[in-house]
């Protein structure tokens, strides 16, 4: 009757378009020195609450007479209708039943924002995959270093970060007869009473009565603790702002992770989804989206939710006063990319290098060798313009003998050219091919492509020699994703990728596509081992690759057969009456695969450049992008 009465009086209250006033909270946040506001921006524009666990993070901009932007969420003067309760932080959750308006104060600027609210007076039925999965994964429970790890924790196991909503409904319900769960006084439950400090919990108190997610897991043990597997899942998320410039060390940046399911429902999911930072010495991170930046520098906002990833890229600019853009000479339109770059971080270009300079980093780049001092002399007395006589000089050492050895020397080290696996013979079979493609300009998908269709005898066709190193399926995957794709597969073989979508129904169904190579000693060297000598386990001098008529994967999880799927779709044809290898070799190098090229100019440009646009160059990855993506 009383707690009735009191949802009457809070809707009345409401409903009369009262609102409750919030000052700024002191959070070290501050405009830059001397700036002025030119206007309010608000994300989102409209705010609708459909349920009692229902939230939104609010992110006010302030933009600046400069053109510059920052964030003020946590400076502006906030004027609420009681239907709303808003957090130092912005964030906008549900009090009772009605509509009205946000009021948001800042140097005499106003921004409001119509607020929505329904469904307090209903019950809110959780979903397991859509409520308490992410809540188990808020709170730690299915972390690597609590039951998330490889054995689990205290004999409790669950799936890592929550990849698998199956056996972590079964592993809480089914083990020990269900004694986690009392479904009559749900508040008695050992899962709360645990993690709410009723009882001894290593893990500490991580909720507790009256917080919502004690609320939800209350309310879904009530419900009976069901499973629903049918609900839809997230199919994308992303960051808001996408981009970020804070302008001082010590100033902040509030962001906002949306997700989006299958049935096109968008979410707010910002205090569920873990967010991290790119480098930790520029930007550091709050569990609730919160960025405060340390110094000046550049780094990358990486959010994570139900196996999903985004990033956004925050640029700390620090004291620029003085800076001004000097114009430069564009030689190429990489050169104007890299100039857009450095006007946007307000960094003002080196000097053009000098001839000396130029010639000793020209050819330590192209061949690995300084230049000899007849070549310095003859290339400093060149009459010619200094444009001119460089692209000479670049033009005359791409192909030379010296340059041929040199990124023959790099490939042999990648496809790992090595006595150990191939004997003397094998080695040199194999480099030579590398140099013969290398010295005749081979395009580099067909190069790649020649490597992952070959067959035959490693000595007569040399490039057979990568199965004959990698051998077995699961270490072909993985060499092969990370050297020509940039991709780490290693990882989801055991579960799904902590840092990137890849899970691991992908890796099994990739490494199915290697299931079907065999090899066999070539019987013209059966009595030749590596190494010279033919103890047991010694593998053969020589051997066969070739294509069997059968072979399958099966899934470490699930103990099933694995048929052969590409872990994304692109539009590159792919012809399904070749073999399996065939198939993959031409879905990798296709041109419309959105890594094959990448990739391989990331690579070539750390060579070059002493670091890719992408570090390492062979981690292509939502939480680790490009420099410079354009």
């Amino acid at each position: 009757m009383f707690a009735r009465t009191r949802w009457l009086v809070a809707a009345a209250v409401a409903l009369s378009w009262q609102v409750a006033w919030a000052a700024p909270q002191d959070h070290g946040d501050r405009l830059p020195p001397g700036a002025q506001v030119v206007k309010l921006e608000v994300f989102p524009d409209t705010i609708e609450l459909p349920h009692r666990f229902a939230y939104r993070q609010l992110i006010v901009t302030a933009v600046l007479q400069d053109g510059s932007r920052t964030d003020v969420t946590r400076l502006v003067k906030v004027e609420a209708p009681l239907i709303v309760q808003i957090s130092p932080t912005g964030v906008v959750r549900p009090q009772s039943d009605g509509q009205g308006q946000i009021v948001l104060r800042l140097q005499n600027h106003i921004v409001r924002v119509p607020v929505k609210v329904t469904g307090q007076r209903e019950t809110y039925h959780p979903s397991f995959v859509a409520d308490i999965m992410p809540i188990l994964s808020r709170m730690g429970c299915n972390s690597g270093t609590c039951h998330g790890a490889a054995k689990g924790k205290n004999g409790f196991k669950l799936s890592l970060r929550g990849y698998d909503p199956e056996f972590d409904h079964r592993a809480l319900v089914d083990d020990l007869a269900g004694r986690r769960f009392n479904r009559a006084m749900p508040e008695q439950s050992l899962m709360l009473l645990k993690a709410s400090g009723g009882v001894p919990h290593v893990g500490g108190v991580r909720t507790r009565p009256g917080e919502p997610y004690y609320e939800l897991l209350r309310q879904w043990i009530a419900d009976g603790v069901p499973l629903d597997l049918k609900h839809p899942r997230v199919t994308n998320i992303r960051l808001v702002p996408q981009e970020a410039v804070i302008a001082l060390p010590g100033m902040k940046q509030q962001f906002a992770v949306l997700a989006t399911y299958e049935d096109g429902t968008v979410r707010d999911v910002t205090l569920e989804a873990f967010t991290e930072s790119s480098n930790t010495e520029v930007l550091e991170m709050s569990p609730d989206g919160l960025a405060t930046a340390l110094r000046r520098g550049e780094a990358a906002v990486l959010a994570r939710y139900e196996g999903r990833y985004a990033t956004a890229t925050v640029i700390v600019m620090g004291d620029r006063s003085g800076y001004k853009w000097v114009d430069v000479p564009a030689y190429n339109f990489i050169d104007e990319l890299a100039y857009k770059k450095m006007r946007a971080v307000k960094v003002l270009p080196s000097p053009l290098c000098t001839d000396e300079e130029f010639v000793r980093r020209v050819y330590l780049d192209l061949t690995g060798l300084p230049p000899k001092p007849e070549d310095v002399v003859a290339f400093l007395n060149d009459p010619r313009p200094s444009r001119q006589k460089r692209e000479a000089l670049v033009d005359r050492l791409v192909g030379s003998p010296e340059y041929v050895e040199y990124w023959t020397n790099k490939w042999a080290d990648l496809l790992q050219v090595n006595r150990k696996f191939l004997g003397e013979e094998g080695v040199w079979a194999f480099r030579s091919w590398i140099r013969q493609a290398v010295a005749s300009n081979m395009p580099y998908d067909k190069f790649v492509y020649s490597i992952l269709t070959a067959s035959g005898s490693n000595l007569e066709n040399p490039p057979a020699s990568y199965f004959k190193i990698l051998r077995t399926p699961d270490a072909l995957v993985e060499n092969t994703t990370q050297l020509f794709l940039a991709i780490r597969f290693n990882c989801n073989k055991c579960h799904d990728h902590p840092f990137e979508r890849w899970n691991q129904d992908q890796y099994y169904q990739l490494a199915a596509y290697f299931a079907r190579v065999g090899l066999k000693p070539d019987p013209r060297f059966a009595d030749r081992k590596i190494g010279g000598t033919a103890v047991e386990g010694a593998k053969p001098l020589v051997e066969i690759v070739y294509e069997k008529p059968s072979g399958e994967i099966k899934h470490a999880r699930t103990g099933q057969v694995t048929a052969p799927k590409f872990p994304y779709e692109h539009e590159g044809s792919v012809p399904q009456n070749a073999s399996r290898r065939e198939q993959l070799a031409r879905w990798i190098t296709a041109k419309e695969n959105p890594y094959f090229a990448k990739s391989f100019v990331n690579r070539v440009w750390a060579y070059l450049m002493g670091r890719g646009f992408i570090e390492p160059v062979d981690d292509i990855r939502a939480g680790n992008p490009p420099t410079n993506p354009e």
